[in-house]
């Protein structure tokens, strides 16, 4: 069933803004990381067809070619990066042990946890297809807000978040219509009321998405539908953001990590990477569902680096 154990000084699972980025200070300081890439390769940034926010890109930058960049970069330094996902843990020793695939075991002195979180989406074939076509849907209006200014938009979504994003939406776009399903928000009063108060965005409660329209790859409207009367009718847009919440991928970890009620890792010291583990660290999405974003991930990504080797230090590694 097993393979021989592999025994390793740092074991970074996922490979987006975080988790390379660990590798690429681990490798620099001789610990020798193995990095998992994961059931998605590069993680959510795969999946944004221009990048402008993050530091260095004059030009700005696709999310694959980033994640190409920062995976080469993090090679160059001897990270020894693979195919493969972790299907396993058991936290619960001095030794902390991973298995990949449930065949490969893997004895790791530090694990630095870069998992991420999935957005939610609706599910409908037509916001999948322009979603995958890059042509106008979108899970973080932050992100890709600045792609329609100017521009008409459409956001699902009731939660503070959805509320903030909706918001952002109002100062570039010249009006944001929100899809709310039920007859009131799940947001805060305080959120609530400040998209209600914002002149350019159109509050349709009781109100789900039926379609996304569009033609040559680019969304052109949403066809929605008044989940009480049944009555349809079409919104044009150029930009159809979904606001629904996102999954952190932190399932397997949650008999030996904290998490919240959200399924989010806890920081064991806030200001650190540090989780209720000695000697396992978490950086980016699975533990950040406040800022989300690819320079933020890589930040905490070079914190839990550091502090996987001054956990190592400290041992005498």
């Amino acid at each position: 069933m097993s393979e021989e154990i592999e025994k390793v000084k740092c074991l970074i699972i996922g490979s987006g803004p975080a988790g390379y980025t660990a590798a690429i200070y681990a490798a620099r300081a001789n610990m020798e990381p193995v990095l998992y890439q994961g059931m998605q390769p590069g993680g959510q940034l795969t999946t944004t067809n221009e990048v402008e926010n993050f530091p260095g890109y004059e030009d700005g930058v696709t999310g694959p070619e980033m994640m190409m960049q920062l995976e080469a970069q993090a090679k160059r330094f001897d990270t020894d990066v693979r195919n493969g996902w972790v299907t396993k843990v058991d936290f619960s020793g001095p030794v902390h042990k991973v298995w990949i695939e449930d065949k490969k075991e893997i004895h790791a002195d530090t694990v630095i946890i870069s998992t991420g979180a999935s957005a939610k989406y609706l599910g409908l074939d037509s916001e999948q297809h322009y979603l995958e076509a890059g042509g106008g849907v979108s899970a973080c209006a932050v992100c890709d807000g600045f792609f329609y200014r100017g521009q008409e938009t459409v956001i699902v979504g009731a939660g503070d978040s959805a509320c903030e994003e909706a918001h952002y939406l109002s100062n570039i776009c010249t009006k944001v219509t929100m899809l709310v399903r039920r007859d009131e928000f799940r947001a805060s009063k305080i959120m609530a009321e400040r998209v209600k108060n914002t002149t350019n965005i159109e509050i349709l409660f009781n109100t789900e998405t039926d379609e996304v329209l569009g033609e040559n790859d680019l969304v052109t409207g949403v066809r929605v539908k008044n989940n009480q009367t049944g009555e349809t009718k079409e919104i044009p847009c150029t930009g159809f953001f979904v606001a629904i919440g996102h999954n952190p991928n932190t399932e397997i970890f949650k008999d030996y990590i904290n998490l919240d009620e959200a399924g989010y890792i806890e920081y064991a010291e806030p200001g650190t990477a540090k989780t209720n583990v000695p000697g396992v660290f978490v950086s980016g999405d699975a533990a950040d569902k406040t800022y989300r974003q690819a320079i933020t991930a890589a930040g905490t990504g070079c914190m839990a680096a550091l502090e996987a080797e001054r956990y190592l230090a400290a041992k005498g590694h």
